[in-house]
């Protein structure tokens, strides 16, 4: 199969779901959220996986597009989400308009962002701020970020802030006995909400993991215990995998729907993981084979991921999971396009 055009149906679909149609709303690449985040970073990997030159327009023109409206984005936690790809192509080109916004929200992360007991990033987005709560999906929406522009501007004090929430995370979200990690935590109560072990939220640690690692290239004591715990998941993951491939909303409830993000997420941690040492038993990389054909399986004509859950707040109970409606979105589109990364032969295989 040649995963370079599959990446390009996939874009495409995309492109065309650029604009204000409310009937495209799950699909929109018309704001800076974190949806649109999650596209961008799967689109960015894809250039760089593809060498492809028009993704690298797209990516550019978007953020010229978005640079230059006088409205700006609200921030919080999933509207920082877009600084990641930014960042990506800041240290490709050393544009200076986007440096300027990159260190913005580097202010605003380290020095306003609210923050929960023992210093967590807490999860506000634009309606609530979630007082005292840590949830999976910070890890991919700011903590990356950090990462990413500690690396590329030389200051290693984002990258331990980085290192330190995902500690902090794994402490409070994963669970010792079965490996997998519950969607939220609040020291507002103590406790883990619904309980639930949220497939999407599970695929944020199972991504954020292993690009932490990619993008920092750190072996030190915390990504070591990042590690462990990564691995200690992906372990459990692998017994809860469908026979068909796909994972579980609920990954441990097998009458829940079968998922497509959660699914393109694990895949593609998982290939990673195997690509790069963090896994060496063979059922690996047969597990994320299987999720990655599971997935394409799930792309239909016109380009559009199918199978994936909208946007998921905190459940109070595990009936919620069971409701949230299915629709194509942007970011199932994104976690797609990291996942055929994985797939697309790499300069060391294509030199054989």
């Amino acid at each position: 199969m040649n995963y370079h055009e599959l990446a390009d149906k996939v874009l495409g679909m995309l492109k065309r779901a650029d604009g204000n149609d409310p009937s495209r709303g799950h699909l929109t690449m018309n704001n800076w959220e974190w949806p649109t985040g999650v596209a961008l970073y799967g689109i960015y990997k894809t250039w760089q996986q593809s060498g492809d030159r028009s993704i690298l327009e797209y990516l550019t023109g978007w953020y010229d597009d978005m640079l230059s409206r006088e409205t700006k984005p609200h921030r919080n936690v999933n509207t920082v989400a877009p600084a990641l790809a930014l960042t990506c192509l800041y240290e490709e080109t050393r544009e200076e308009r986007y440096l300027q916004e990159i260190n913005g929200w580097i202010d605003w992360v380290m020095n306003e962002m609210p923050r929960t007991e023992f210093g967590g990033l807490q999860h506000c987005t634009v309606w609530n701020k979630h007082y005292q709560q840590l949830w999976d999906d910070t890890l991919v929406m700011v903590c990356l970020f950090l990462a990413k522009a500690g690396t590329v501007l030389g200051r290693p004090e984002l990258v331990e802030e980085a290192e330190y929430q995902f500690l902090l995370h794994i402490r409070y979200l994963q669970n010792v006995k079965e490996g997998l990690f519950y969607h939220g935590w609040t020291f507002d109560g103590r406790n883990n909400f619904a309980g639930a072990f949220w497939g999407r939220g599970n695929a944020w640690f199972t991504v954020a993991a292993i690009e932490l690692y990619d993008i920092t290239k750190r072996d030190n004591a915390a990504m070591r215990l990042i590690r462990s715990a990564w691995q200690d998941q992906v372990w459990a993951l692998w017994k809860m995998q469908r026979v068909n491939g796909l994972f579980t909303t609920l990954v441990n409830v097998e009458e829940t729907y079968c998922e497509t993000s959660a699914t393109a997420g694990i895949a593609y941690g998982v290939l990673k993981g195997v690509r790069l040492g963090w896994l060496t038993d063979e059922k690996y990389k047969a597990m994320g084979e299987l999720s990655a054909q599971a997935v394409i399986g799930q792309i239909d004509e016109t380009g559009a991921v199918q199978g994936v859950s909208c946007g998921t707040g905190m459940g109070h109970d595990l009936e919620y999971y069971k409701k949230i409606l299915v629709t194509p979105t942007a970011y199932g589109q994104g976690l797609t396009f990291l996942m055929l990364t994985e797939l697309m032969p790499r300069d060391e295989e294509a030199a054989k």
